[in-house]
């Protein structure tokens, strides 16, 4: 059974910065600091990102695992679905963003499924340091990019 968490931060930038962030995937490298490899497989006609590969340290070991992009409503929310992954039956999720004055709420969502079993707690556990060091991280970038 997939593990399911949410998470929200509040972000200094606007939803359109942030959602420039979280799009830009060829500079994932330079500001997530689990990523070890990034490549756009495909792309759709207005050149954005459909598929797209991840090489990321994960219990520590590499995997590698390859997510579709759903654009249906951006900029408010960008989500994706695992195509392909060697750790990770599921790994789905989505970003919302949600204007509030000057700053910016951002919610991560995320299904996580491991091919192997695993305890309840440590599949929850994952969930939420992917979740935490995840929106830290891109609150960071998106308060730089401002």
């Amino acid at each position: 059974m997939p593990q399911r968490a949410t998470e929200s931060i509040t972000v200094s930038a606007s939803p359109e910065t942030i959602y420039a962030v979280v799009t830009d995937f060829e500079h994932y490298a330079d500001w997530v600091s689990d990523l070890k490899r990034i490549e756009v497989v495909t792309r759709d006609d207005e050149g954005r990102a459909l598929e797209v590969e991840f090489r990321a340290a994960a219990f520590g070991r590499s995997t590698t695992y390859t997510l579709h992009y759903d654009y249906a409503k951006a900029p408010g929310e960008l989500s994706w679905r695992q195509v392909q992954g060697d750790l990770t039956e599921t790994l789905n999720g989505r970003y919302r963003f949600e204007a509030d004055g000057d700053e910016t709420k951002v919610t991560y969502d995320l299904e996580v499924e491991m091919l192997v079993p695993i305890p309840t707690f440590i599949k929850s556990r994952a969930a939420y340091r992917i979740q935490t060091q995840a929106l830290r991280e891109l609150k960071a970038q998106a308060e730089r990019q401002r």
